[in-house]
Parts: C-alpha cells; structure tokens; sequence
C-alpha cells in the first residue's frame, strides 16, 4: 500500500478509499471498470462521479453512505428532495425513533382533527406544520437506521439475509 495523502479538504470518496487504505491503482482493480486516473479526477473535484461510479465505489469501499451523499449534494434532483442521512450509532437512531414516536402519538389526534375534513384552514397550519416537522424527523430517523443496517451488512458483520 502507498502511504496516505497529507492533503486536507479530502472529499468523501478521498477518505472512503483511504479508510479501505486503497491506493488509486488497488481501488481501480477492484472497480475494474473505473481507472486510477478517473478516480484521481473525482476524489480531486475535476470531474463529478456518475451515478453507476458511485454505487460501485459505494460497494467497494464498503460505504453505502456514500450513495447518500451523492444523491443528496450531487445529483440536481436528489438535491432538492433527498435529505442528507447522518450516520449514527443505533442506540441513538432509537433514542431519536421512540422520542419522535411519543411526540406524535401526543400529536396523533390533533392530526386527525385538522384533516378531516380534507381542508387545512389558516387556524390548522401552523399545527399542521409542527407535526410535519415531526414527521419529517422521524423519516430521517428510519433512513439513518436504513443506513446503520445497509453498513453493518457492507461491513460483513451482519448478513443481508437476516434483514430482508
């Protein structure tokens, strides 16, 4: 292996092969269809990953986060409906489920009670909206548990099997 870079401002696909401690050359054998200098040009911000580069590298280097990442800063569309995933530790990713669980079981009726009637009226939005937010929150929650399970399986210490 070559030693690692000292560069700082690594992009994520910089640090996801370094992590693997992958040199450009190891990295683009085991990609077998993405060359060392083509990894040089992404990992140094001279040219933006294709989609199918990513899910391979993603596999690769064993970070599915990666893919995240891509569709969420990335890709033009993504960018606007993909929320970034955190990666977490599932004792927090559970913390963050069950608090979000109770707020809106708390909220579960006020909910019922402004849609109803198909309409949100002026009076309703502003409750509407918190309850979205908590929605929202525990969206991201069940990504970042989605995320935390696609890691353990890219990682070999949990097989695919046992969580489809």
């Amino acid at each position: 292996m070559g030693r690692k870079s000292i560069k700082a401002n690594k992009n994520i696909y910089f640090s996801s092969r370094e992590n693997m401690e992958l040199t450009r050359e190891a990295a683009a054998e085991l990609l077998e269809f993405i060359s060392a200098d083509r990894i040089e040009k992404i990992e140094n911000e001279k040219s933006a990953p294709h989609p199918d580069e990513v899910l391979a590298m993603a596999g690769a280097y064993k970070n599915p986060a990666l893919c995240n990442y891509y569709c969420s800063h990335e890709c033009p569309i993504g960018h606007e409906y993909i929320p970034e995933v955190e990666s977490k530790a599932i004792e927090k990713i559970t913390l963050e489920m069950l608090n979000t669980m109770n707020t809106l079981e708390a909220e579960k009726n006020r909910l019922i009670e402004i849609t109803v009637d198909g309409v949100i009226t002026e009076d309703e939005v502003s409750d509407f909206n918190r309850i979205r937010a908590h929605l929202s929150q525990m969206s991201k929650a069940i990504d970042s548990l989605n995320l935390w399970i696609d890691d353990i399986i890219a990682k070999g210490i949990a097989d695919k099997k046992l969580f489809e």
